[in-house]
């Protein structure tokens, strides 16, 4: 006899919320994973930022979904996860950003996205101090935010137990478990736990685990680093998203937190593919230099801290959610793309109602989308 309804292996920003409506909707469920408490892999790594700004149906709806969550989980709940609802500033300095934001309006719109395009002036009040020269305006999205993923998961998590979720930390897993063509577990080191469904939510450890049961599912570690400063009055509530590339970086995005601390990233150009997670001597000047040409005022702020993690990102840039095409019972929450944190939430609905079998006539898109079995392009999503 099975031990569980479903198993997830992983508890981090996918893991975490799909046991958690796994359990609410009844399932006896158990997480497992090879670190001391829920969201110390790739999830304390993200810098908090949760948006539904983007480009297509699937990604916007599930983004809503998770928006509402976050944004409501204090009064509903009774955790303080520090949500600040500031949202996400695209600032424009030239016009193949000024189109390409402009085109994605009215799909955005059209799936009920509360965004628009705002001139310079408006900008300016939203990020006071920026960087005025050629300065033509940019998208803004007020129902965007931030929150901490760390105080998170853990929220998260405490809901999953209050819901009959099981947790098993310290435990590494070695193998799934296949019978006949079916997955019946996963094998750990310390014994093997049985049930029908297995969920990958592995993240940067997906391809690994998968590989292992000759199940091939295309994600691969991408490293991106952050850092926070000390605090400082606050200057702005928003997300800045900076699309303009430069030498060895596309976009750099930052937003000032509750604590009044600048968190920041880069996305880097080449990619930097593996699992390494030091800190490199690169990414601080280079950031730092453009921030501070956007905004000149931040050039006081000293940083306090840099780390670097993993987006597991697949080839198409949206994520992998789904009933494995291969083996039975195998069923993916993984390929996040650097946005597990932000969609999880949703995501976890949507697998919870897809392996329940209640899927809604509103997740078309995202089943379809989302498909492991899907042909994957190589054409990232216009927003990162």
């Amino acid at each position: 006899m099975p031990d569980y309804d479903v198993i997830v292996a992983g508890a981090g920003s996918a893991g975490v919320p799909t046991a958690m409506a796994l359990g609410a909707a009844g399932m006896k469920t158990l997480v497992v994973d090879r670190n001391p408490s829920p969201g110390q892999g790739d999830n304390k790594h993200a810098i908090g930022g949760i948006r539904a700004t983007h480009s297509d149906p699937a990604k916007i709806r599930v983004g809503l979904r998770s928006l509402e969550i976050f944004s409501t989980w204090k009064e509903t709940y009774g955790d303080d996860i520090e949500w600040l609802k500031g949202g996400y500033l695209y600032p424009v300095y030239r016009k193949t950003e000024e189109y390409a934001l402009k085109e994605l309006l009215p799909i955005q719109r059209r799936f009920g996205l509360n965004i628009d395009f705002i001139g310079s002036g408006a900008l300016k009040d939203i990020v006071p101090g920026i960087n005025p020269e050629g300065l033509m305006g940019g998208t803004f999205s007020p129902d965007d935010g931030s929150a901490s993923p760390l105080l998170s998961t853990n929220a998260f998590t405490r809901k999953a137990v209050e819901y009959g979720v099981g947790f098993r930390f310290n435990e590494k897993i070695y193998e799934l478990v296949v019978e006949k063509g079916r997955v019946t577990g996963i094998r750990t080191g310390k014994t093997i736990y049985r049930a029908p469904v297995v969920v990958d939510a592995a993240g940067a450890y997906s391809a690994v685990l998968c590989n292992g049961a000759g199940v091939r599912i295309p994600v691969t570690p991408d490293c991106h680093e952050g850092a926070i400063t000390e605090p400082a009055a606050r200057m702005f509530y928003c997300m800045v998203v900076d699309m303009r590339p430069a030498p060895g970086s596309k976009n750099y995005y930052f937003y000032q937190n509750v604590h009044g601390q600048i968190v920041f990233c880069i996305t880097p150009d080449p990619p930097i593919i593996g699992t390494d997670t030091r800190e490199t001597s690169v990414f601080l000047p280079q950031v730092a230099a453009r921030m501070v040409a956007l905004i000149p005022r931040l050039q006081s702020l000293r940083a306090r801290r840099v780390w670097r993690g993993r987006y597991p990102t697949s080839p198409d840039g949206s994520p992998i959610v789904g009933w494995s095409p291969e083996i039975e019972g195998l069923f993916h929450a993984t390929g996040m793309c650097g946005q597990g944190f932000m969609m999880g939430p949703g995501i976890g609905e949507l697998a919870a109602r897809m392996i329940t079998g209640n899927v809604l006539d509103s997740d078309k898109d995202a089943v379809d989308q989302f498909s492991p079995g899907r042909s994957f392009g190589e054409t990232c999503e216009k927003l990162e």
